[in-house]
C-alpha cells in the first residue's frame, strides 16, 4: 500500500529526514529511483534535456556496475546523484550491519551526500548508524569520495505511482500535477516496471509544471 503524499504519521516518525524543501518559491525537485539502466534512463535523460531541466537520480550500485556508461551520461548531463544502496535493500527486513555495508558499497561508486532508503523503509537504528559512519569517514582519511560533510536522507513529497502496474498512465500524471506544490520532492522511477506510466506521465508533468511557473532544481 502507498499514498501519493506521505501520511502525517510517517513524516512525524521520520521527522528528521527531508520530505520537502522551502515552500516560499515555486521550485520543485524531480527525482528518479532505481536506475541507471539502458533505454529507460536514456529516455529520461533525453526528456529532461528537451525541457532543459535538471533532476536528481538515486542510483542502485549494482545497476551502476552493470551500466557504467549510462551512469556517466547522468553526470555528464549535469544531474545530481544519490545513493540508493547497492542491492535495493528494504531496511525493515535487513539487519543493520548488512544495510550499512550495502550503503557503503554503493557509496564507493556514487560519492554523494544524498541517500534515499529503498521503499522509504529504514530503521531508526540504521539512520543513526549511517549518519555516524558517514561523519566518521568525513573526519578520517576516507577511501570514499565525500562531497559534503553532512549526509542528507531524502524522502519525498509526491509519489507518482509509476511503479504501480494497476495504475493508468493518465492517473500517474494526475497524481503529480494535483499534489505538487512549492518545494515538493517528486518521485519517478527509471525502471522497466515503471516504463508504461513513465513514458506518458513524465513529459506531460514537466510541461504542465513549467507552464504553471515552477522551476526545477537538484537536491
Amino acid at each position: 500500500m502507498y499514498t501519493v503524499r506521505p501520511p502525517f504519521f510517517l513524516k512525524w516518525y521520520y521527522r528528521n529526514l527531508i520530505w520537502n524543501k522551502d515552500s516560499t518559491e515555486k521550485i520543485v525537485y524531480l527525482t528518479f529511483d532505481d536506475g541507471p539502466i539502458p533505454n529507460v534512463t536514456s529516455f529520461v535523460l533525453n526528456t529532461l534535456k528537451s525541457f532543459n531541466v535538471k533532476a536528481t537520480f538515486f542510483c542502485i550500485g549494482d545497476n551502476i556496475s552493470k551500466h557504467p556508461e549510462v551512469f556517466e551520461q547522468i553526470k555528464t548531463d549535469g544531474h545530481a546523484i544519490g545513493n540508493h544502496t547497492y542491492n535495493h535493500l528494504k531496511g525493515w527486513k535487513t539487519d543493520d550491519e548488512t544495510y550499512i555495508d550495502n550503503f557503503w558499497k554503493c557509496q564507493e561508486l556514487t560519492g554523494t551526500n544524498l541517500f534515499r532508503p529503498p521503499y522509504g523503509r529504514i530503521r531508526k537504528s540504521q539512520i543513526e548508524k549511517l549518519v555516524a559512519s558517514y561523519e566518521l569517514q568525513v573526519r578520517g582519511n576516507s577511501k570514499f569520495k565525500i562531497q559534503n560533510s553532512k549526509l542528507e536522507i531524502i524522502m519525498w513529497d509526491v509519489l507518482s505511482g509509476d511503479f504501480d502496474l494497476k495504475l493508468s498512465p493518465e492517473k500517474c500524471y494526475q497524481n503529480v500535477i494535483k499534489h505538487t506544490r512549492n518545494g515538493s520532492i517528486i518521485v519517478f522511477h527509471d525502471s522497466l516496471k515503471a516504463w508504461d506510466r513513465l513514458e506518458y506521465a513524465l513529459p506531460k508533468s514537466i510541461e504542465y509544471l513549467l507552464q504553471q511557473g515552477y522551476q526545477f532544481k537538484t537536491l
